[in-house]
């Protein structure tokens, strides 16, 4: 279940804007993958600009915004789940106003209004940059009715809006695109997101260095389809473009594409990986499946040589790069030989991050009226046995790097005790991946050994040098060796 409410540390805006003043409480909960973060860190800062207050009181939120997601079965279950349990606000605390807007919202619509008499308005994703007005509108007591708030999504936010972020003042997402052209037999993002619709480069760039100037030393980019970004506007290698006008914003550090289709993947853009120090050599590539057949009642395109050639390629042409890709276990048709396949390829390939996801019919789209359905229980069975296998995979990756000296992004003190900081290196994304548990208490020896200065204390943002002394599963384990920081 996600957090109650989400409160945003601060508000940055690209441009000045007069602030309403209003009394109005707003709780908001965000829910999902990182896209929705950002749509999310949009509507927060639409309010915060026209005056609304945010509270993390849910009894004291007086309009309650549930960004849901839609993606699967599980997803939109949560997404329901979130809005009964802040529905009971109505009679327990300050709530006037329950709202589900995001994905869920854009799909099913007029359902939730009717299956969920909580809600007073339900808000698609064509409809994020109004979430000021619709607010005002559900409040006065002249217009006071519930109401659906959908069109085609074609809203797609640019360096100019307001922006509330959500996170590490040291690390951003920035969606460079939204929609998807694909036509996967599983997936319903283009229903509830429409077609690709990339924002231009000088857009991408501008709000970069904003976030650089702000103290952002991380960007991560991300859209449905990455590797087809700048399509819709004509580019040619449109991702390619990007990245070299990013690498040249002052002042970051990483950048970090996310969600590259395993098409269209060019010697130029493994070049600019291996060549540019701030993009990271990390690859996020979800592969889906291995089997030809599989692939073929996805609507992926191509089969398994020319993936196995693609990941020999990238391997070859980015040295020591951190490959995470993801899998599909149970999609109709997926017989004991093809699962077997699968897990063989996993550990064939040796990968050092998958995620495995169960199928599920998804209304709308092609691959729920296929024949050949797996099971539940029978896709538990195939995801826990891939897991197990890339556990051992990740643990040995992990063993491999005891004894060497990383750089690490200095994240904060640990979740789990203050008595050590937590940090990533480069191939180590935020939020999906583990993470480096810091003792700085032997750097802080080692430097006074070598200065009478004050030791200085790693804080959020740094990067500073690591030595790896253990590993788990898909943490490490290490101690600075370079203080102070740089």
């Amino acid at each position: 279940m996600s957090e109650p409410l989400i409160i945003p540390r601060r508000a940055k805006s690209a441009k000045t804007t007069e602030i309403r003043r209003s009394t109005t409480t707003i709780g908001f909960v965000n829910l999902g993958c990182s896209k929705n973060q950002v749509d999310s860190e949009i509507m927060l800062g639409a309010l915060v600009t026209e005056g609304f207050q945010l509270t993390a009181d849910p009894q004291k939120a007086e309009v309650v915004i549930v960004n849901t997601c839609g993606f699967i079965e599980e997803a939109k279950q949560e997404s329901i789940n979130t809005i009964l349990e802040h529905g009971h606000l109505k009679k327990e605390g300050a709530c006037r106003v329950l709202i589900a807007a995001g994905c869920l919202a854009q799909r099913y619509q007029g359902d939730l209004l009717k299956e969920l008499p909580e809600l007073d308005a339900v808000v698609g994703t064509g409809e994020f940059g109004k979430i000021a007005e619709i607010c005002r509108d559900l409040l006065s007591p002249k217009k006071r009715h519930r109401r659906l708030w959908i069109s085609q999504p074609p809203y797609l936010y640019d360096e100019l809006a307001p922006r509330l972020r959500l996170g590490k003042k040291h690390s951003a997402y920035i969606k460079i695109a939204e929609g998807c052209n694909r036509n996967c037999t599983f997936c319903a993002i283009p229903l509830m997101r429409g077609k690709q619709r990339s924002r231009p480069v000088d857009s991408i760039v501008a709000e970069a260095r904003q976030l650089a100037e702000e103290g952002v030393k991380e960007i991560n980019l991300i859209s449905q389809d990455t590797i087809n970004y700048g399509v819709d506007l004509g580019l040619r290698q449109g991702l390619v473009q990007l990245l070299r006008n990013l690498v040249k914003v002052k002042n970051l550090r990483w950048i970090r594409p996310f969600y590259l289709y395993p098409q269209q993947v060019t010697d130029d853009l493994l070049d600019l990986y291996a060549g540019e120090e701030k993009i990271a050599k990390y690859i996020d590539m979800p592969l889906q499946h291995i089997n030809d057949r599989m692939l073929k009642r996805m609507h992926r395109v191509g089969d398994r040589v020319a993936i196995d050639s693609l990941v020999d390629r990238i391997r070859t042409r980015i040295p020591a790069v951190t490959f995470r890709t993801a899998f599909i276990v149970g999609f109709p048709g997926e017989t004991d030989a093809a699962y077997a396949e699968l897990r063989d390829y996993v550990e064939q390939a040796e990968f050092d991050r998958v995620s495995v996801f169960l199928y599920s019919d998804e209304e709308g789209t092609s691959a729920a009226d296929l024949g050949e359905k797996v099971e539940r229980e029978l896709m538990d069975e195939r995801r826990n046995g891939i897991l197990s296998v890339q556990e051992s995979i990740s643990a040995a990756k992990g063993r491999a790097k005891v004894g060497s000296i990383l750089d690490v992004l200095v994240d904060g003190r640990s979740e789990e005790t203050e008595l050590v900081l937590e940090g990533r290196h480069e191939g180590l994304a935020p939020e999906i991946d583990g993470v480096v548990y810091i003792d700085e208490g032997s750097a802080s020896t080692a430097h006074e050994r070598h200065s009478r200065h004050e030791v200085l204390v790693p804080v959020p943002g740094d990067f500073c040098k690591v030595e790896i002394t253990d590993a788990a599963a898909f943490d490490l384990v290490g101690r600075l060796v370079t203080n102070p920081v740089y």
